[in-house]
């Protein structure tokens, strides 16, 4: 076996041996705006289902490796309020453009070429080519550190969703209709095709 010890490693050694087996992750889409207005959009693999009560969601936005938090935790702590839009294998190369690192107050949505599509409770837009996306207002934000590569856990309760009828099967979003994109480690990213998909039944006994 192949040991090693996390206090050992620099910053980056660290993210490729957890990306590496922490894996593969659902990828957060998640547009935010400024105090001032300002749009913003970038993905998110460290994402999770938080909770059904309330209706929750989680994602780390995790520093830059100079330290400075991302556009993302910026807006979310002055605004409170964010939107998940999910990813889709159609839409992974624009959505990788997005993660480039602009400056503050340049949207994504017009460099990486997605149509906004207004939301219903909160102020930041979805991704219209998306076919699903979670309105959220900012819960609490957890941070795991400080400095590079440190984590930003900002929790939110889900306030909206928006589903396309296309991807619904008895009145529920069916995963069998959705190439859901997930992420890896390096530079990998796949995607959850419904002739991979097998069911198993919680067990009811011992």
């Amino acid at each position: 076996m192949a040991e090693f010890v996390p206090a050992n490693l620099g910053i980056a050694e660290r993210s490729a041996l957890l990306n590496s087996l922490v894996a593969p992750r659902p990828v957060a889409f998640v547009s935010t705006m400024s105090a001032e207005g300002k749009g913003n959009l970038a993905p998110f693999s460290f994402f999770m289902a938080a909770g059904y009560n309330p209706m929750a969601v989680a994602f780390s936005a995790t520093n830059w490796r100079d330290g400075h938090a991302k556009d993302t935790m910026r807006n979310c702590e002055a605004t409170g309020e964010f939107v998940v839009s999910v990813s889709t294998r159609a839409m992974a190369e624009r959505l990788n453009q997005a993660s480039y690192r602009y400056a503050y107050g340049e949207d994504e949505f017009d460099h990486a070429g997605f149509t906004r599509a207004p939301s219903v409770m909160v102020r930041p837009p979805r991704v219209a080519e998306s076919p699903a996306a979670l309105e959220c207002r900012v819960l609490q934000i957890v941070k795991t550190g400080d400095g590079p590569g440190a984590g930003n856990v900002i929790v939110g309760e889900v306030l909206h969703v928006h589903v396309d009828p296309a991807v619904m099967d008895g009145g529920m979003p069916d995963n069998r209709r959705i190439e859901h994109l997930v992420r890896l480690g390096a530079d990998y990213f796949s995607t959850q095709r419904p002739e991979a998909l097998f069911s198993l039944k919680r067990p009811e006994s011992p």
